[in-house]
């Protein structure tokens, strides 16, 4: 069972809404230095109601120390608004590299559950509010909600094939990272289709899903099963739930760190047979946002639940 479930009707109607949508950011010295201003940008936006982290809160060669994950987390607390964060690779899953700490990653994850998910069934941000929670499950991180009609839910899926690729002195996952594998795509595909059964119920007019892992990387042109087959099970819940929902679907996710909006699993797609997806999900529109060395915009997206497309969005440069 799931807790903290918010009312139906929570942020839904016919009223336009708007959220951000951040990720792979702050990357470095100069980028956690001027997040503090990022934050106050979008703080200052009258139209943002929600925000959203899509993970990476470092880069990939940096200490995932605890004294960094409580500085980021002093920094998501001067959010305004609630804010929603998707769990990145880079504070845990990449933790065993040398330049990282050599840590255990699954240390990690739970440093990271610990700080950044105090309050389970909880957003972060100052106008903190109420969201459904895989918490008894032990995945607190991964969240479902609605706002403006549409069905939210935040994935906990990372790059580095979802966490398999083996860690530092391995050349295969080791029992415990394959069996936290099993147990989180487990959760992720339940709350998938969580979220698509409650978006029918309630007659959304969309469904949004947020994740960090890029899994249709538009620049790998001859994707190795090896780099992606822990995702398998994930895209094809997607694209099954996709497929018989009548509305449109979003995919945001960061990993990548370039601005690209497509249809991944659209007919023609490359994605289709790699997955073992048998029926094409043209109804599936997948965004990335920009990250790292590119983290110079956020993403400003209106649902306008009397448009046919019902999300729309912007890339907004940062000032600072």
């Amino acid at each position: 069972m799931a807790v903290s479930t918010e009312p139906a009707s929570a942020g839904s109607g016919n009223d336009r809404y708007t959220f951000a949508v951040i990720g792979d950011i702050p990357y470095g010295d100069a980028e956690i230095a001027d997040f503090p201003n990022v934050i106050s940008q979008i703080n200052a936006d009258p139209d943002v109601r929600f925000v959203d982290h899509l993970g990476d809160i470092k880069n990939g060669s940096s200490v995932c120390s605890d004294e960094y994950f409580r500085m980021i987390k002093s920094d998501f607390d001067q959010f305004k608004d609630p804010l929603v964060y998707t769990v990145g690779d880079n504070e845990w899953t990449d933790c065993h590299r040398a330049n990282n700490g050599a840590y255990n990653p699954l240390e990690r994850l739970a440093a990271v559950r610990k700080v950044f998910f105090p309050q389970p069934g909880r957003t972060l941000g100052q106008d903190s509010v109420r969201v459904t929670s895989q918490a008894d499950q032990g995945y607190p991180e991964d969240v479902r909600y609605t706002r403006g009609g549409v069905g939210f839910a935040a994935l906990h899926i990372v790059g580095s094939n979802n966490s398999m690729a083996p860690w530092t002195g391995n050349t295969a996952p080791t029992p415990e990272q394959a069996a936290e594998v099993l147990g989180r795509t487990a959760a992720v595909v339940q709350s998938i289709r969580d979220t698509f059964d409650a978006a029918r119920r309630r007659h959304n007019k969309a469904v949004a899903l947020l994740t960090q892992a890029d899994m249709f990387d538009p620049t790998v042109t001859n994707p190795a099963f090896a780099d992606y087959y822990a995702f398998q099970p994930i895209v094809r819940a997607i694209a099954e739930e996709s497929a018989t929902f009548r509305g449109p679907v979003y995919l945001f996710n960061g990993d990548s760190h370039v601005y690209n909006s497509d249809k991944p699993l659209d007919t023609g797609s490359t994605w289709l047979s790699f997955y073992g997806v048998t029926t094409a999900v043209p109804n599936l529109s997948r965004v990335t946002v920009d990250g790292s060395s590119n983290a110079d915009d956020w993403l400003k997206v209106t649902i306008d639940p009397s448009s046919k497309q019902v999300l729309s969005w912007t890339r907004v440069p940062f000032t600072s």
